[in-house]
């Protein structure tokens, strides 16, 4: 563990900075890029394994004002989730799919691997939705 990391816990440990500034100054630190010429550096640094889900939302109200929404999931919690599904036994699994597909979710839980839900992260830079044609909602999913 390296020297800056060890003072974040202990101040976090001391009641110095909040569990939340803590895991911001670590991701800051896990994000820096060692200086040019510094051994491990190299041309271009590896992309950091993102840590959350973002989805942010923006709608007009009917007075034309901006109406944010923004949900942060971290991604651990959709792995552990992916992992518990397939805990689930098939029976279950046949009864939630069948339940998904009667409300016109063809989404099929059989499906869904650790693999899959990597994959899919993997390629979600960034993806942005007109939700409208007028464009008065928009809606960005990402990983960060």
């Amino acid at each position: 563990m390296n020297e800056n990391r060890k003072k974040i816990l202990n101040m976090l440990a001391q009641g110095q900075i909040t569990a939340d500034e803590a895991e911001r100054l670590i991701a800051a630190l896990e994000n820096e890029a060692p200086p040019a010429g510094a051994p491990g550096a190299s041309e271009q640094a590896p992309k950091p394994k993102p840590k959350y889900l973002r989805v942010v939302a923006t709608e007009n109200n009917w007075r034309g004002e901006p109406v944010n929404v923004n949900v942060r999931v971290p991604l651990q919690m959709l792995r552990s989730g992916v992992k518990l599904a397939g805990l689930i036994p098939k029976q279950a699994r046949e009864r939630v799919n069948a339940a998904l597909q009667q409300e016109g979710v063809p989404f099929d839980l059989n499906q869904i691997t650790s693999d899959n839900l990597e994959e899919v992260i993997g390629h979600l830079d960034e993806l942005t939705v007109d939700i409208d044609d007028k464009g008065k909602t928009k809606v960005r999913v990402f990983c960060e």
